[in-house]
């Protein structure tokens, strides 16, 4: 009504009041009447603003890949950036569009940097190295872009620019696959190699540690058997030693006791001719001697029993010279002196 309006901001538009021309009134979050007809609202967002893309370019070797990532921009300058694009809005409009489609042509101008700047650093790399430099690709990009003067004179930061895959073509991507899939498979099968390598190699070591081993104990028990022979030599020289000694004394015990034969040989033989000289000489007088004086001095010496056994063997002797004779126990009693039982 009477083309009197009332506008209000969000604290993140930085709103520009111009009336005949002329900047009457700046500031965020502003809140104020205005007259239409004769004012011009300019409102600048300058909250951070994210950007999507998806660029197609070709590496070094002339493979086309895909990016894939977004851009994080704010405008720092609002006033710079009005000043050079038109963020009026329509008086007419109850949304409070902007009159001019220039807004939506800033990020379009951020993304083309973008894409300049990031076809530069692919340019500079080849398939297999740019699939795996988004760190890289980030970090050049970036630098570049807050050194820009396009950036510069709009009056914006760039805040942050991620990369969030980075593919080849579906064919190259295949090829790839396949050539990365036979290397796995060649590196399975030199691994497989190596393992059967290693345990073949393990399984010589084991043997050769154990041919080793035997020869060591080979060695070992021969060590130990010519020991036992020299063992055996040491004690049978010993031995040997001990029986030539034995013998030796048993020589001399032999020589001492044939000595002692011979010795005691001719002492029985001196004690025999001694004997035999005695007896000689004995036998010599009593051969002189009559029979019935050597019995009556011999009679002198024997017991009554013998006395009388002697008389019996007269007796007998002479019993051819005897008639008749009559020997009673009581005699034999009386003569020996022994009662009968």
């Amino acid at each position: 009504m009477f083309n009197i309006c009332y506008i209000k901001v969000e604290p993140t538009t930085f709103l520009m009041k111009f009336k005949k021309g002329k900047l009457k009134q700046e500031g965020k979050g502003l809140s104020f009447w205005y007259y239409a007809p004769t004012t011009s609202l300019v409102a600048v967002p300058t909250s951070t603003m994210d950007i999507p893309f998806i660029f197609k370019e070709t590496t070094q070797d002339f493979q086309e890949v895909s990016v894939q990532g977004q851009l994080t921009f704010r405008i720092a300058n609002p006033k710079q950036l009005a000043e050079l694009m038109n963020y009026t809005l329509d008086p007419k409009s109850k949304t409070k569009a902007y009159i001019s489609d220039d807004p939506q042509k800033l990020a379009n101008r951020i993304i083309i940097l973008t894409q300049v700047k990031m076809r530069i650093e692919l340019e500079k790399l080849t398939l297999r190295h740019s699939l795996t430099a988004s760190q890289t690709l980030v970090k050049n990009v970036m630098a570049t872009l807050k050194n820009s003067d396009v950036i510069d004179s709009l009056g914006l930061e760039i805040l942050d620019l991620s990369i969030t895959a980075i593919q080849p073509s579906p064919d190259t991507s295949r090829a790839l696959e396949a050539a990365v899939r036979e290397q796995l498979l060649e590196e399975a099968d030199i691994a497989i190699n190596k393992r059967r390598n290693a345990a073949i190699e393990q399984e010589r070591a084991l043997k050769e540690n154990e041919l080793r081993t035997e020869l060591a104990v080979q060695a070992k028990q021969r060590e130990i058997s010519e020991a036992e022979v020299e063992t055996q030599r040491i004690i049978q020289e010993q031995r040997n030693k001990m029986a030539f000694e034995q013998l030796g004394a048993d020589i001399d015990k032999e020589e001492k006791r044939k000595s002692l034969v011979d010795l005691e040989v001719n002492n029985n033989n001196k004690q025999a001719d001694s004997q035999a000289y005695s007896l000689n000489k004995t036998f010599t007088a009593l051969s002189q001697v009559d029979v019935k004086t050597l019995e009556a001095l011999t009679a002198s010496r024997l017991a009554p029993e013998q006395l009388i056994a002697q008389a019996f063997k007269e007796l007998a002797i002479n019993s051819d010279k005897i008639g008749q004779l009559n020997i009673s126990p009581d005699l034999l009693q009386a003569l020996s002196n022994t009662p009968l039982k």
